[in-house]
Parts: C-alpha cells; sequence; structure tokens
C-alpha cells in the first residue's frame, strides 16, 4: 500500500527518474483492487437506488490515475534503460504487449543510467521515509 500512496503522493505526474519494479507491480495491484471494488460499489448502488448515472465514479477513477499510471510505466521503461516512449511498442498487435510485459518484469540496470540512480541501491529506502514526516 505504501508503493500506492508514494506514486499518488510524490509522484503523481512525474515523468523523470526510474521505478523499481515493486513500487511498479504493486501500484498496479493496488490500483487494479481499487478499481474493480470501486465499480462493484457503485454500480451496484446505481442500479439499487435506480440511478445508472452514479456508475460514472468509476470513470473519474480511472481519470484521475491515469497520469500517475503512465507516470509510474515511464519511469518503469527507464530503470531497465528503456526510453518512455517504448510503451508505444504495446500499440504492435500480440508481440508489442509481450515485449512490455517482458520489461515490466526486466530486474533493474545496475549502478547509474541516464534516469538516474538505481533505486535498489541500499542507499536508495525512500520508501521507509513515507508516513514518518
Amino acid at each position: 500500500m505504501n508503493w500506492y500512496l508514494k506514486v499518488i503522493k510524490e509522484h503523481y505526474a512525474d515523468f523523470n527518474g526510474r521505478a523499481r519494479r515493486e513500487e511498479y507491480w504493486m501500484f498496479t495491484l493496488f490500483n487494479f483492487i481499487f478499481s474493480i471494488v470501486i465499480s462493484l460499489i457503485f454500480t451496484g448502488i446505481g442500479f439499487a437506488i435506480d440511478v445508472p448515472a452514479i456508475a460514472a465514479i468509476t470513470y473519474v477513477y480511472t481519470l484521475a490515475l491515469l497520469i500517475p499510471s503512465l507516470a509510474v510505466l515511464v519511469r518503469r521503461l527507464h530503470d531497465v534503460g528503456k526510453s518512455g516512449w517504448f510503451f508505444l511498442i504495446s500499440l504492435i498487435p500480440l508481440i508489442g504487449p509481450i515485449y512490455i510485459l517482458v520489461l515490466l518484469c526486466t530486474d533493474s540496470e545496475n549502478g547509474t543510467n541516464k534516469w538516474g540512480d538505481n533505486p535498489k541501491a541500499p542507499s536508495n529506502r525512500e520508501i521507509d521515509a513515507i508516513g514518518k514526516e
């Protein structure tokens, strides 16, 4: 949950830097869970009170998290040494999404690359500082 909050609070529209695998996948997991829960709750409420338009809250959540989702994806691609524009490869049928999935599952580049320091370095434990301000 800390990774999800970190992306929302600190890196909402930050396309610079690097994001480790754990940050990307934990954000994606919690975003998926929250999307399903919000969709089920508000669709159910909308049909129960006969106002199906209330299900539009699901779209508001999706639009609100579009930018941070893209930002963490771009930072994850930076972490494996690729430009953020590589996400456009996913538009190639069949091969593109598989290649992007492989990149998203690949370990970080060791050391510093042109997008910054390795977030997995022992000196880079910023997640431990979240919530201690």
